[in-house]
């Protein structure tokens, strides 16, 4: 028996936005968000979008970022450095930065969130004496 090869066209495995949305648990109006950023592509059938493994990694890469903190513009700096013909090094250099300057951002929000604690607790036991009658609040100026 003779054994059909696959064509391009078959042998790629294609999405539709309802897929992606479920396998995501995004809204398709966020696909079409990104879509209308460029940041997909997918190909038309009428109405019909068509979304390809690279749109599907894409997406995936979008929402990776996202989680990591990454704006959409520092998401598509490094797709669009993506290179399939080379070590992708400058991308990683990249993404390796992006990753300390959120480290060091995360650093400096929580530094400031233990203080921000301190003076509320600080707050608290200036109200709660105050309420004892033990000292008045007084107005820093």
């Amino acid at each position: 028996m003779a054994r059909k090869t696959p064509t391009s066209k078959s042998a790629t495995k294609t999405y539709s936005i309802t897929e992606l949305a479920r396998e995501f648990d995004i809204t398709t109006r966020t696909i079409r968000f990104y879509e209308d950023l460029g940041m997909l592509n997918p190909l038309r059938e009428g109405q019909k979008r068509i979304y390809s493994p690279r749109d599907r990694v894409f997406l995936k890469l979008i929402l990776r970022g996202k989680r990591l903190g990454f704006t959409l513009n520092e998401s598509r700096n490094l797709i669009e450095m993506y290179d399939p013909n080379s070590d992708n090094k400058h991308q990683l250099q990249s993404m390796l930065k992006m990753l300390d300057d959120k480290e060091l951002l995360l650093d400096q929000q929580l530094n400031d969130i233990k203080i921000m604690k301190l003076e509320l607790q600080e707050a608290r036991e200036r109200c709660e004496a105050a309420m004892q009658g033990k000292t008045q609040i007084k107005s820093e100026e």
